[in-house]
């Protein structure tokens, strides 16, 4: 192993690469002319994934860096799904909605702030828009376990969702009041067990570590914890710290955030804990069980990285719905509309409330498939790279392969022939190791980066 306190002198702003180019690059430029082409000239043998996007929370979680309105109110609850509706209706009319769905996402926001009938309305909607499921589709949703009864859990199940991920972020009081998510370690025990006793066998719990007052030994007890409740995968991140952009982020005092070197050592202990409890590490946040299919496709090289995390479901069109969502295809990216008014004026004048995204050149569409494949599998096929765009790599990456040299002396990115590839260790800084393939990001100097810290 490497010594873990010189990886300090990585901590630097760097995507989190769920999407290359990054969403800053994203721009009106491309607007609702462009996605109305692009979706009637798609693939219609592709199979589709849908996102969509369930914005609302009673109060803030001051740690959230998603794209969330806050409400009591069931009136606005009721009146966004009616959008939702309309949104599909005109969606509709120009994207093929027989095509297959191998993948459907609800995140947020809280989707179960919505109630069990409210939900069974969207899910019914949906369903009816896009009839043909793939019998082996993966349907998830999130979960605050805050918010979640029986009968939610019914009418999912009843929709066919097969996948459940509560959001807990650590079980330690202190660090929940600072976070202000209030989250008792037997509230989430019993929202898991509701899921169990549903029938949900796929069920992941997201944990952060970086959050204020978090330390190792704190942190260690959030995972002995969590391990009582046998769940299938974590998914377990690094805090995004970008109070410039999300203002409930300014209400923690920085010195209470742990330090680089308390981080990683948080995540050296995670790895090692969660290893000798019959986890396996997947991508740079994921742990798994080894019969989980997320380990079965990084065995093979197949795992995918797409805006809701690692997935099996690779090579369908992304199709995302609701304020806020980003779809994907192989040349594009569009975004809808992030300002309630904004998307609820263009459902009124039946447009397609797509506010910016990107058409990808030739050169970004290289670059996405390294830095994709590395993040998703922790290393890459430099022989599939070189018959698949028609390029030698180390010509084509001269650049970038020198740019790696010092984690090449480090030990955690090796060469051969064939493979680029990234040691256990390595796979902490992944980030950090697909930044040299970022054109964009060479442009922007360290000090004007508007990303979170990489460690």
């Amino acid at each position: 192993m490497i010594d873990f306190e010189q990886f300090v002198k990585y901590s630097k702003p760097g995507p989190r690469y769920t999407s290359y180019p990054t969403a800053p690059e994203f721009n009106d430029s491309f607007g609702l002319k462009e996605y109305e082409e692009i979706l009637k000239n798609q693939n219609k043998n592709k199979k589709l994934s849908l996102y969509v996007h369930m914005p609302f929370c009673r109060s803030a979680c001051y740690f959230c860096g998603c794209s969330v309105v806050y409400t009591s109110k069931e009136e606005k609850k009721e009146r966004y799904i009616e959008y939702l509706k309309k949104e599909l209706a005109i969606l509709s009319r120009f994207l093929d909605t027989s095509r297959e769905v191998l993948q459907l996402h609800f995140g947020g926001g809280t989707p179960t702030f919505f109630d069990a009938l409210q939900l069974e309305d969207i899910i019914k909607t949906i369903w009816k828009t896009f009839p043909n499921c793939a019998k082996d589709a993966e349907i998830s949703c999130e979960i605050d376990p805050r918010f979640f009864t029986e009968e939610q859990m019914r009418v999912l199940k009843q929709g066919g969702f097969n996948r459940i991920s509560f959001g807990v972020q650590d079980f330690n009081l202190k660090v929940q009041e600072e976070i202000h998510r209030i989250q008792p370690f037997e509230m989430t025990e019993n929202a898991v067990y509701i899921a169990r006793k549903a029938g949900i066998d796929s069920i992941n719990m997201d944990l952060i570590y970086g959050l204020p007052y978090q330390s190792l030994e704190t942190f260690k007890d959030t995972l002995q914890k969590s391990l009582k409740l046998d769940i299938d995968r974590y998914a377990i991140f690094n805090y995004a710290h970008v109070p410039w952009m999300k203002k409930t982020m300014r209400k923690f005092d920085e010195t209470t955030l742990p330090c680089p070197k308390e981080k990683l050592l948080i995540m050296r202990h995670t790895i090692d804990f969660l290893e000798s409890n019959g986890y396996v590490m997947i991508g740079m946040d994921h742990f798994a069980k080894p019969k989980d299919e997320l380990f079965l496709a990084i065995e093979k090289g197949e795992l995918h990285r797409n805006f809701q995390g690692y997935t099996t479901k690779g090579g369908a069109d992304l199709i995302g719905i609701g304020l806020t969502s980003i779809g994907e295809g192989d040349r594009y990216y569009a975004q809808n509309f992030r300002e309630m008014s904004a998307y609820e004026k263009a459902i009124d004048d039946e447009r397609l409330p797509v506010m910016r995204g990107l058409i990808l050149n030739d050169d970004d569409v290289i670059r996405k498939a390294v830095i994709m494949e590395m993040m998703s599998n922790c290393k890459l096929n430099i022989s599939n790279i070189q018959e698949r765009f028609h390029i030698d790599f180390f010509s084509y990456f001269k650049d970038e392969v020198k740019a790696l040299q010092s984690f090449i002396d480090e030990g955690v990115v090796t060469f051969d022939k064939d493979f680029l590839h990234v040691s256990k260790t390595g796979t902490l800084l992944i980030r950090n190791i697909c930044m040299p393939f970022d054109a964009y990001l060479k442009i922007v100097p360290e000090e004007l980066r508007r990303f979170s810290k990489t460690v």
